[in-house]
């Protein structure tokens, strides 16, 4: 069974950017696809972007492109969600989920394996 630990959270200002990290243990990352979601205060958890096993592909929700990014290093068993001009509306707890479907999934019940999440805070 595969454990992910999301890091890089913490308190910013809005126009900042922040990378956030999932690493992996447990199991080899590269037979998996990762996606990550972000759940807002009072809000459900919402697909955030995956990336696909070779990390030759990315699908974003639609209003995320742009200034979401997601890659990974398969060597560190790790991989990374880069968030840049972040705003107050990107508050939210950020989770990584990893899936063994070679497409690219955007729903929630398409991931196998889920981490904790790390909490990333925007203030105006």
């Amino acid at each position: 069974q595969v454990q992910l630990v999301e890091s890089g959270g913490g308190l910013v200002q809005a126009g900042d950017s922040l990378r956030l990290s999932c690493a992996a243990s447990g199991g080899t990352l590269s037979t998996y696809g990762i996606g990550w979601f972000r759940q807002a205060p009072g809000k459900d958890r919402e697909f955030v972007g995956v990336i696909n096993r070779s990390g030759t592909n990315t699908y974003f929700e639609a209003y995320m492109k742009g200034r979401f990014a997601i890659s990974r290093d398969d060597a560190k068993n790790t991989a990374y969600l880069q968030i840049h001009n972040l705003q107050p509306e990107d508050t939210a707890v950020y989770y990584c989920a990893v899936t063994l479907l070679a497409r690219l999934p955007n729903r929630q019940g398409r991931y196998n394996y889920w981490g904790q999440g790390t909490q990333v805070t925007v203030s105006s």
